[in-house]
């Protein structure tokens, strides 16, 4: 079952196809090695691992597939339901109670979407430094702060801002499915 509407139909296409892409394979290129060339000063192991860990509590990687998972449920859960009661593309569009499920399976992905963007906003940030600043009172060492290098921070801060850039996208897509559905019921865009 196709989604019922053009931009719900090129939403699926750039969700499914473009942005996946993007991360898996330019999001591990990025990241894939991160942990390896993240150095601290003094250049030790022990150092090293608890301060990558205070600097990324979660990878990029395992937050941007996770947040692809979850805003795809939604969708999923109507497919599932469509599929069980056998519905046609055609009907999700004329009878009310298919295209409210739709809609409020769209407003869901909006809203997973939001939730996501807020929470890459809190974990990453919109800049990667090419320094860190990391607290190791912890481990009982002499000095409480170390400075680690941060590699390849120009080239994470571009692949951040295309993240934010997708989840933008994405919003606007939905936005723009519910307002074409919307013209659809009222009749001011035919349904062919």
């Amino acid at each position: 079952l196709r989604p019922p509407t053009v931009i719900g139909q090129f939403h699926t296409l750039f969700f499914g196809s473009v942005r996946m892409f993007f991360l898996g394979v330019l999001g591990f290129a990025v990241y894939g090695n991160e942990a390896l060339h993240f150095s601290c000063d003094p250049d030790k192991r022990e150092v090293n691992l608890f301060c990558y860990n205070q600097f990324r509590p979660v990878t990029p990687q395992v937050f941007w597939a996770l947040q692809l998972v979850i805003v795809l449920v939604p969708g999923a859960f109507f497919h599932l339901f469509a599929a069980c009661k056998s519905i046609k593309q055609e009907d999700i569009l004329q009878k009310s109670f298919y295209t409210g499920f739709y809609i409020f399976s769209v407003f869901i992905r909006i809203i997973l979407e939001a939730v996501a963007f807020w929470l890459q906003i809190q974990l990453f940030g919109f800049k990667v430094n090419p320094i860190y600043m990391c607290d190791v009172g912890a481990l009982e060492k002499k000095f409480n702060i170390t400075r680690c290098l941060v590699p390849e921070h120009l080239e994470k801060t571009i692949f951040l801002i295309a993240m934010y850039t997708f989840t933008v996208i994405t919003v606007v897509l939905c936005i723009a499915e519910i307002f074409e559905i919307s013209c659809r019921r009222l009749g001011f865009i035919k349904t062919q």
